[in-house]
C-alpha cells in the first residue's frame, strides 16, 4: 500500500503544535528531523531540545485528502506576531517490504582481527572467528557507531582470559558479551535503561552464555564491585559526574576504557580521573575519542 508523506520546514517554536496537529489529522506516525545538520549531542536531563531548523513529518495512508490535511494544521495553527505559515512538500511513498529494506542495511563488521559483529539473519564470514550474534534493537549499541567500534577495537586488542568485565551504561551489552567471548570469566553491565537490561540478558543468551556469567543492575541496585577490565561508553557529561563511581569498578591495576566524547571533552575528563587512572595516549575515529588507562595501586 502506498503512503502519503507530508513535512513542513519550521521552527523549534511552532514544531510541538504541527506535531499536534498532524496527530489530530489521522496520521500513522510524526517523525521530528534535522533540516540542517545540526546534532544535538548532549541535551540537559529532562530536556528535548529540538533545531533551528526542524522538519515535523507526518506519514498517512494514500486514501486522505493532502489539501484537507494543510487546511487543518492552516486552520489551527496559532502564529505569533511575525510569523509565517511553514512551507510545505509532500510526495507519494511507493510500498515495498519495509521490515527487509531495514534488515538490508546492516552486515557483518569487523573488529581487529578476530571479532565479528553479525546480524542473525546473515551468513557468518569467518566461522573461525570469534563472532557476536547481535540485532538491532531498542538498546543502544550494534557495533555501527564510532564509539562502540573504539571500545570493540580496545577489546579485541587485548588478551582477557579469566577476566571479569563491567560494562557501565551496557545498552545492548555489546560489549561485555564481546569481552565473554574474548576470553572473561563474568560480566557486569550497568545501565539506568530497564529496556537495556532486558536487551543486554537476550543478547547474552543469543550467544549462548551461560546466565551465572551475567550479572545486570541499574545504577542504584548494583552493589559495590571492581572488575579487571571496565567500559564505559555514555557521554562526557555523565562521564565527568560518575568519575569516582566508575573509577571504584577497576581494580587496582585494572584497565579502563571511556568512549562517547569529542577532543574538546579530553581534558576535562582526564581532570576528572586524575586520583585514581593513569591514562595512555587516546585513540579516535571521526572525531569521537576514546580514553583508556589504568588504575593506579597506590593512590
Amino acid at each position: 500500500m502506498p503512503w502519503l508523506q507530508i513535512k513542513f520546514f519550521t521552527s523549534p517554536e511552532q514544531a510541538a503544535e504541527i506535531e499536534d496537529l498532524l496527530l489530530e489529522s489521522g496520521c500513522a506516525s510524526v517523525t521530528l528531523l534535522d533540516a540542517a545538520d545540526t546534532p544535538v549531542y548532549e541535551p540537559e536531563k529532562g530536556s528535548t531540545p529540538l533545531w533551528q531548523h526542524t522538519i515535523v513529518m507526518g506519514l498517512y495512508e494514500d486514501n486522505v485528502v493532502e489539501q484537507a490535511i494543510v487546511d487543518h494544521v492552516r486552520d489551527h495553527l496559532v502564529l505569533a506576531d511575525g510569523q509565517t505559515f511553514p512551507p510545505y512538500k509532500s510526495e507519494i511513498l511507493e510500498d515495498k517490504e519495509w521490515e527487509r529494506a531495514w534488515m538490508d542495511h546492516f552486515h557483518p563488521i569487523q573488529f581487529g582481527k578476530r571479532l565479528w559483529v553479525c546480524p542473525s539473519w546473515r551468513e557468518v564470514p569467518d566461522p573461525t572467528a570469534t563472532n557476536l550474534m547481535l540485532d538491532p534493537g531498542l538498546a543502544f549499541g550494534t557495533g555501527t557507531h564510532q564509539t562502540t567500534a573504539l571500545c570493540l577495537e580496545w577489546l579485541e586488542s587485548l588478551n582477557l582470559t579469566d577476566l571479569d568485565i563491567i560494562d557501565y551504561g551496557c545498552g545492548s551489552g555489546i560489549l561485555g558479551i564481546a569481552g565473554l567471548l574474548l576470553g572473561a570469566r563474568h560480566m557486569i553491565g550497568v545501565d539506568n535503561d530497564s529496556q537495556a537490561l532486558i536487551a543486554t540478558r537476550d543478547n547474552a543468551k543469543r550467544n549462548h552464555i551461560e546466565d551465572s556469567r551475567v550479572e545486570i543492575y541499574l545504577p542504584d541496585d548494583c552493589p559495590p564491585q571492581q572488575a579487571d577490565v571496565v567500559v564505559a561508553n555514555i557521554l562526557a557529561g555523565p562521564l565527568v559526574t560518575l568519575a569516582p563511581t566508575i573509577a571504584s569498578c577497576v581494580k587496582p591495576g585494572g584497565l579502563l576504557a571511556m568512549s562517547g566524547l569529542f577532543e574538546r571533552h579530553v581534558d576535562s575528563i582526564m581532570l576528572s580521573y586524575a586520583p585514581w587512572i593513569e591514562f595512555s595516549p587516546y585513540a579516535t575515529k571521526e572525531g569521537w575519542v576514546r580514553l583508556n588507562g589504568v588504575r593506579r595501586i597506590t593512590e
